[in-house]
């Protein structure tokens, strides 16, 4: 997991920034997004400074070339050379976007999600775009939207919905859209984003991003509907349409808590739950032109462990009211994560493998981190303890070379013959007082071992 939500001291931060391949746009006082809500606005997207600014945010989000196999690292000479004929081109209205490229990456519960990777090019100037866009747009969203936002997580998110349980919503309503980004209408995108930008110049722009295409098996796939996930500009694109129903949602002061396309309608009663789930419908697909997936939106209460599922958290509810928990499926995927990292068959030294493990918790924790789940770190500490014990007894490999590291950990001679020659499996040995006693906790942390536990504590010590 890429980002962590930690402050510069390690600490959970509530408030913590958007995800960083979504973010970039830059702050602007009100006097400002003033002047770029008019004719002048393609100038401020096309200007050194923002360009600058946005060539930055695409270099360090790195990511794949497009369809002219155009690195990041190879596009300063290219703006060199070129740069005086893209921004003529732009502003005369005569630049052609390259067609995205296709890709796709499976889903946490199976599917594929499809990807368009724009060029290099394409993705300096989304970006320049959004981030010129985003302060005419951001006074506009509803409080209650966290997705792909400057200043707003998920985590944020998932504190809303625990703030609203609080005050009796007891119920959620779980929507969920079919292919969202794959389906927005364009006519009614581009209508929304005509209602704050005057400069046609720049909401044709848009629009060619929008029909550029996909090129798929080297054939062109022309792109009716959708805004491909991707690109910088897309994120926000996608934000601009669903304001729609928040704003709808928000009007009816109706708790609608959103996070891109994952929605949570919240309601105190089962009965305006469900007539909340079929109002939504009619909205999205009636209003909107979206597709709600019938099977997967529904009726659950909030604290049903595990029914309600918000961005990999639920919630629970105890002696002292509801608290955050990281979701079941969120649990046995990462257990899973850590079960793969630490296999005994990959043959690395154990050293490397607990660094790679240890960029996995804080990457981890740093999202999850919020949850209440102190013992099930206390286990998993336990737990990979075990595995690496086993790590290092597999690599011993033969009866000669165990009885020689047994020796040297400390272990009598004759304590050290009879254990290195032991009949018992890996993960027998592993939790014995074999290993227990000589590769001590001490030891394993000298080794380069990364506590869950301690880190998880760390984290909870600046509340």
């Amino acid at each position: 997991m890429k980002a962590e939500y930690l402050g510069d001291k390690g600490c959970l931060q509530r408030d913590s920034a958007e995800r960083e391949e979504y973010a970039g746009a830059q702050s602007v006082d009100n006097r400002e997004a003033e002047e770029a809500d008019g004719a002048e606005l393609l100038e401020r997207i096309l200007s050194r400074n923002n360009l600058n600014s946005a060539f930055k945010r695409v270099k360090a989000n790195k990511g794949a070339p497009g369809i002219d196999g155009m690195t990041v690292e190879d596009a300063p000479d290219w703006l060199r050379e070129h740069r005086d004929e893209l921004l003529e081109s732009i502003r005369s209205g005569k630049y052609k976007p390259q067609p995205v490229r296709r890709k796709e990456i499976p889903k946490p519960d199976g599917g594929v999600r499809q990807l368009g990777i724009p060029t290099v090019v394409d993705r300096i100037i989304q970006q320049a775009i959004a981030q010129q866009l985003t302060p005419i747009y951001e006074p506009l969203f509803s409080e209650n939207s966290f997705g792909y936002r400057p200043g707003k997580s998920a985590q944020m998110a998932i504190q809303k919905v625990k703030e609203y349980a609080e005050q009796g919503y007891k119920y959620a309503v779980l929507i969920d859209l079919s292919k969202y980004f794959d389906t927005l209408n364009h006519e009614l995108l581009m209508n929304m984003v005509r209602e704050q930008v005057q400069d046609k110049r720049v909401t044709e722009l848009i629009k060619k991003y929008l029909k550029s295409g996909v090129m798929e098996d080297g054939l062109l796939v022309k792109t009716e509907e959708g805004s491909p996930q991707g690109g910088p500009l897309s994120p926000l694109l996608a934000n601009i349409y669903l304001n729609k129903y928040d704003q709808e949602m928000g009007g009816r002061g109706v708790p609608a808590i959103r996070y891109a396309d994952d929605i949570v309608v919240l309601a105190k009663s089962e009965r305006a739950a469900e007539r909340l789930l079929e109002n939504s419908r009619k909205y999205l697909e009636e209003k909107l032109k979206l597709r709600m997936n019938a099977e997967k939106s529904k009726v659950v209460k909030v604290a049903a462990i595990r029914n309600f599922k918000f961005l990999g958290f639920a919630l629970g509810r105890g002696k002292n009211g509801y608290y955050i928990r990281a979701h079941v499926k969120s649990l046995k995927k990462a257990k899973q994560k850590l079960k793969e990292l630490t296999s005994r068959s990959q043959g690395r030294n154990v050293r490397t493998v607990m660094e790679n493990v240890k960029v996995f918790i804080r990457g981890w924790l740093g999202y999850f981190g919020i949850a209440s789940m102190k013992s099930t770190m206390e286990a998993w500490d336990g737990w990979l303890r075990r595995r690496f014990r086993m790590y290092i007894w597999k690599q011993w490999k033969t009866p000669k070379t165990r009885i020689k590291n047994l020796k040297k950990l400390g272990m009598p001679g004759w304590q050290a013959y009879r254990n290195g020659n032991t009949r018992k499996g890996y993960w027998a040995v592993a939790g014995s007082g074999i290993l227990t006693h000589t590769i001590t906790n001490k030891r394993l942390a000298q080794a380069g071992y990364y506590s869950i536990l301690d880190r998880y504590e760390s984290l909870h010590s600046c509340d």
